[in-house]
């Protein structure tokens, strides 16, 4: 188990960068790491020769009133689990490291897929996550950087931004990774007592109800009202069930889509997604 180097500044940074060779491969993440985070370093070792992570709680995609200051943070259990997954440089910055001027001045719109789903219900969020990766981009200079398909709205607006700014990255994404029982592993898990893990459960139940409805041929509407009624069963609050387009986050009625939920199972506010194809009203 070989241990990564750990930087904390740019200064550093720089100096780590030159003695990693070849490609080189970024795994961004806000720490508290599980499997679903060092699944994005295995895939990114096969894309690029040098990996490194960032381990930033960014305080510009969290709004006043969000989990911020909750948000868990233990790095020194985050660089034992990147050791065994073989990544090769950590960068750790403090905010003030990221954002040395304070308060950028310039930042970036996200464009019309940011004002949908999780932007809706949180307005600042994507502008906060684009200037962010943005930054780490530059500061880094990878050649590509991973993205977990959990995050799939996320993933689109990335994606987006690297097309529209002609950033010279490629964007790589993994799948989902869940624990046995089929809840997708997030860092906000923890919040959860043992009553509402249970409940959790639901979001990934919801999305297999409507995965099998769409092979059933049902119709968009009916997809997401099979999910819908498996999350009202389990008592968790609904925030969204959507079926929409995987690039344009626009709703659909036919075609390959992405089954986006979000749920609030007591005080803590879950995501999950599933791919499926809606044949539509037409097929039935």
């Amino acid at each position: 188990m070989s241990k990564p180097t750990v930087v904390r500044t740019r200064q550093e940074l720089k100096g780590a960068l030159r003695q990693l060779p070849g490609r080189l491969g970024l795994v961004m993440t806000m720490g508290a790491l599980h499997e679903g985070h060092l699944s994005l370093i295995r895939e990114s070792k096969k894309h690029a020769d040098s990996v490194m992570v960032t381990v930033f709680v960014n305080p510009t995609q969290f709004a006043p009133g969000e989990d911020f200051d909750a948000y868990p943070r233990d790095l020194e259990a985050d660089l034992e689990a990147v050791s065994r997954v073989g990544a090769d440089l950590v960068f750790a910055p403090s905010a003030e490291e990221v954002y040395p001027h304070g308060d950028a001045s310039v930042t970036i719109d996200p464009g019309p897929v940011a004002k949908v789903l999780e932007g809706e219900t949180r307005p600042t969020h994507f502008a906060g996550v684009c200037l962010v990766v943005h930054k780490m981009f530059n500061i880094t200079g990878a050649d590509v950087a991973v993205f977990g398909q959990k995050d799939a709205q996320q993933l689109a607006i990335v994606r987006q931004m690297v097309r529209d700014l002609d950033m010279p990255i490629e964007i790589v994404s993994a799948p989902i990774v869940r624990a046995e029982d089929g809840l997708a592993l997030s860092s906000r898990n923890s919040y959860l007592s043992a009553d509402e893990r249970t409940r959790a459960l639901s979001l990934s139940k919801a999305l297999r109800a409507g995965k099998d409805a769409a092979s059933a041929g049902a119709t968009s509407t009916e997809i997401k009202e099979a999910a819908s009624s498996v999350l009202t069963d389990a008592n968790v609050r609904i925030d969204y069930v959507e079926l929409v387009d995987p690039v344009s986050f626009e709703s659909i009625e036919s075609g390959e889509g992405v089954l986006a939920i979000a749920a609030y199972v007591g005080s803590t506010r879950l995501i999950d997604n599933t791919i499926l194809e809606v044949r539509g009203a037409d097929a039935k």
